[in-house]
């Protein structure tokens, strides 16, 4: 059994008085959300060419459904390399502090996006055209391997303790309303001509990913160091290297990690993979990209509201009641989602996307927050880092290509729901370990011990 320390830190909250603390609270968290807005819509543009043309331009073979798998495995790379990016800016983060590692984590995400908008494609350099690729891939993945666990604590540590919930979803947010931005920048690109957005017109989302690398920056740079980490500092606690959270923790890691394979499985196969499956003909729906990047554009609005809605609950139901509602729900949705997604009519198809995703918001508007609650102060930004990239290595950065293979193998995109479903069963038991982390509601008995009563 794991016994986790639900004892709140001081309220970072009650230092300074009036409305001047509580709007430098706010301006903080936005702050924390705009930048990772920025950071996944860098991130999530990779994901959304790789569903719709980097099979034609990076990938040189007969088979497209082939060439999607090749794109969806360089598209992993990212994820695979994001636990070692949260190792490296975990420990500089709890040594030297959230803003610095946050911004050097930034910087190298817009500079690699940057680098992928210059990049010749495999017509002009052959091999070495996929080869620079994958490593500018392992180079996002690095950088957003430090970029979520800092914002989230960036918001979490500056918010009173009964709003971090509230104040956190302005990070979680930076996900659904990055993908927005990233689909809207391809659906407006796929307005072209097919032979135009070959040929240079995919580029501009990428371009435009590293321009607005400059926003980001100057955004980070308003905000000040967190109190929980200043406090920490004064007091003299000396950080532990990163791999002491893995020595000294690393139950909690697992158990995070364990909770954000589930809904980061079905967010991505739900975000990028449906991109592709339902586009490409054989064996995929043959739909038009534009409207299906609309109609992605309008779930992942769902889910961004209920990733606010699932975050104010959780400051007054529990962390666990939310995200255990959204577990339950998106568990039992899945095969109905992808039953109605290799039959139904298009309508229908971003119809059941839309409700899936929204589902997922209930699980991932919260979650940040409660992985923050689950570490001690100097061990916080290593411990949310590792465990949740870690579960979406093993989610979201697999889901898209073993999708791919199930597909390919059967012919029928229903077995995927089932997959999906399994994911998340996963971390609906992960969820069941851990105590309620809330501060108006820690203490309560996990069901293991309500069951043992």
């Amino acid at each position: 059994m794991v016994t986790l320390d639900n004892s709140a830190p001081p309220d970072p909250a009650a230092t300074g008085t009036g409305r001047p603390r509580r709007e430098r609270t706010t301006r903080v968290a936005v702050a924390s959300g705009v930048g990772t807005i920025m950071e996944f819509y860098d991130f999530a543009i990779y994901g959304t060419a790789t569903a719709l043309v980097f099979n034609k331009i990076f990938f040189n073979v007969d088979d497209p459904w082939f060439g999607t798998f090749l794109g969806f495995a360089t598209f992993a790379v990212g994820f695979v390399m994001a636990p070692i990016g949260a190792l490296i800016f975990g420990h500089f983060g709890d040594k030297f502090g959230r803003r610095k590692a946050l911004t050097a984590a930034f910087l190298l995400m817009g500079g690699s996006t940057l680098a992928m908008g210059v990049l010749p494609d495999y017509q002009a350099i052959g091999i070495v055209a996929p080869i620079i690729l994958v490593f500018l891939r392992m180079v996002h993945g690095i950088s957003r391997g430090g970029e979520i666990g800092g914002a989230a604590l960036l918001a979490a540590e500056h918010a009173p303790t009964h709003r971090r919930g509230l104040y956190g979803c302005f990070v979680t947010l930076g996900s659904p309303v990055g993908g927005i931005l990233a689909n809207l920048s391809f659906a407006l690109v796929l307005l072209m001509p097919m032979e135009q957005v070959l040929a240079w017109g995919w580029r501009i989302p990428f371009l435009i990913g590293g321009v607005v690398l400059a926003i980001g920056v100057w955004t980070r740079s308003r905000v000040s160091e967190t109190p929980d980490f200043v406090e920490s500092k004064q007091a003299e606690e000396k950080s532990p290297p990163a791999f002491a959270v893995l020595r000294q923790n690393w139950r909690r890691v697992a158990l995070a990690a364990g909770i954000n394979v589930g809904q980061n499985c079905y967010a991505f196969l739900l975000f990028t993979f449906m991109l592709s499956f339902l586009t490409e003909t054989d064996p995929g729906r043959g739909f038009d990209r534009s409207p299906v990047v609309f109609g992605s554009t309008l779930a992942l609005a769902c889910h961004a509201a209920t990733v606010v809605l699932g975050s104010y609950l959780s400051d007054r139901l529990g962390r666990k009641t939310v995200i255990g509602f959204g577990m339950i729900t998106s568990l039992l949705f899945a095969p109905i989602l992808f039953s109605v997604t290799a039959s139904g009519s298009l309508a229908a198809c971003i119809t059941v996307i839309s409700i899936g995703f929204a589902l997922t918001g209930f699980v991932y508007g919260p979650m940040l927050t409660t992985f923050a609650e689950l570490f001690p102060i100097t061990q916080r930004y290593s411990g949310i880092g590792i465990g949740f990239q870690v579960g979406a290595v093993l989610g979201g950065g697999l889901a898209p290509m073993i999708a791919n293979r199930i597909v390919s193998a059967t012919g029928s995109v229903i077995p995927v729901g089932f997959y999906a479903a399994a994911l998340m069963a996963i971390s609906l038991c992960c969820l069941m370990v851990i105590r309620e982390t809330a501060p108006a509601l820690a203490g309560r008995p996990t069901l293991r011990q309500r069951l043992r009563s």
